[in-house]
């Protein structure tokens, strides 16, 4: 009697804690950091996602912790309290190319994390120097890669960037040979390719839209699986070169192992809310974004998701013959 005594009074604690959290969370402000500097496609997601989910509840504020692509802000929150009081904007660099990128990270996106929700995507769109021949239409493009090995130059934003990888990827399922041109970010990159100084550029769609509109630049094909509804006279790759084939930069919100249910729950029903609103998601879609399915957006659909996106970067960066750093 007496052991089972004190075990009682040992799980008293546990028990009112459990009927605390779920009756008070959250009672002060949540965070989600972002691992990249303030202005940045994540951190402008992040941002219009704060605002809108914070409606009518607690606030949520956004901390920029920047540096060694996104790892180390993905770190910090992997070994946060788990208390459903920081949350880690994910995107494709750090929680999945990252492993295959770094001999040694820190965390692991899959058993250090809880997935929580999946934000809209942003494809990519293949933009290329108006003047060249070769860069007419990708047909063209793929014609003279594979009459030419090595010669087609491809930009990108550094490497390990999503334009870098996903150029990997597509030179490598078209069985192409190309040289891949790492920048300090994509401005420069374009200040290049406008210069015919390389051929092109993989960007993602929502800063690729204006440069495309502006005439400076062709958009040559989309990584989307349809073509998008702001650029629709730009082909998918899948409906031109490569069937099925689809790509993008995507985001999610992500919790520190551990965190209560009840915190993610109620995460993601502040998404749900915001992903319902479609005056807000009208002025994703026009900046460029894709609105993934309603099932993929799940906790468990973006977990499933977020393992097969990490085997299949550490596939492509082995095969591209990417230094590890």
């Amino acid at each position: 009697m007496k052991r089972l005594w004190r075990l009682v009074v040992a799980l008293v604690p546990a028990i009112v804690a459990g009927f605390a959290f779920a009756g008070d969370y959250p009672d002060r402000p949540i965070t989600f950091v972002v691992p990249f500097a303030a202005g940045g496609a994540t951190d402008v997601l992040a941002r219009q996602f704060a605002e809108r989910m914070s409606r009518g509840h607690q606030s949520i504020i956004v901390d920029n912790v920047p540096g060694a692509g996104g790892t180390i802000g993905a770190a910090k929150v992997a070994k946060s309290k788990p208390d459903g009081y920081t949350f880690l904007i994910g995107h494709v660099g750090y929680m999945a190319a990252a492993v295959g990128l770094y001999k040694e990270l820190p965390y692991d996106p899959v058993k250090d994390f809880d997935a929580v929700a999946r934000f809209p995507d942003t494809p990519l769109v293949l933009i290329c120097n108006r003047d060249k021949p070769y860069t007419s239409d990708i047909g063209d493009l793929v014609k003279y890669a594979r009459d030419h090995p090595g010669t087609l130059t491809i930009a990108n934003a550094g490497i390990g960037s999503s334009g870098h990888l996903v150029a990997a990827l597509v030179a490598s399922r078209l069985k192409l040979q190309v040289t891949h041109v790492p920048y300090k970010g994509n401005a420069p990159a374009y200040t290049d390719i406008m210069g015919g100084r390389v051929d092109c550029l993989f960007d993602q769609s929502n800063t690729a839209m204006p440069q495309v509109k502006s005439g400076k630049v062709r958009g040559v094909v989309t990584t989307a699986i349809q073509r998008l509804p702001q650029m629709p006279q730009i082909p998918t790759l899948a409906e031109s070169q490569l069937p099925g084939f689809e790509a993008a930069t995507w985001y999610g919100i992500f919790a520190p192992k551990g965190t209560p249910p009840e915190a993610i729950h109620w995460m993601f029903e502040r998404f749900q809310d915001a992903m319902k609103d479609e005056t807000f998601t009208k002025k994703l879609v026009d900046a460029g974004y894709v609105l993934v399915p309603p099932a993929d957006q799940r906790p468990e659909a973006l977990a499933a998701y977020t393992h097969q996106q990490v085997e299949l970067w550490k596939k492509v960066i082995a095969d591209a013959g990417i230094p590890r750093q």
